[in-house]
């Protein structure tokens, strides 16, 4: 069973970075593309960045471009966040698919995390 966990959120002031990970729970994340997506409150869930299973090929949402940047190891996806805004305060979910390729949309993907919480204050 494919379990993926979130770490890395927390409270950051505006301007500051935070950096995500996402594991696959007791397994390596080697064969899986990942996707984030995250979710702010009273609003829908939104697409954040995608790395493919081989590491190749990202892409990323207009609004994050240029701030955000994914990568990846054999074992972990990261979402490195910097110079955080108020706005992207959000629960932020890792979401995976099997020698998946780079998509922003959440049916392309198989398995997903709880989320974990990231709040940037002003």
């Amino acid at each position: 069973q494919v379990q993926l966990v979130e770490s890395g959120g927390g409270l950051v002031q505006a301007g500051g970075s935070l950096r995500l990970s996402c594991a696959h729970s007791g397994r390596t994340l080697s064969n899986y593309a990942v996707g984030w997506f995250r979710q702010a409150p009273g609003k829908e869930r939104e697409f954040v960045a995608t790395i493919s299973y081989s590491g190749a090929r990202t892409n990323y949402a207009d609004s994050v471009k240029g701030r955000f940047t994914i990568s990846r190891d054999n074992a972990k996806v990261y979402l490195q966040m910097n110079n955080l805004k108020p706005e992207d305060t959000a629960v932020y979910y890792c979401s995976g698919r099997m020698y998946g390729g780079t998509s922003s949309q959440e049916y392309y993907y198989d398995y997903w995390g709880q989320g974990t919480q990231v709040t940037v204050s002003s």
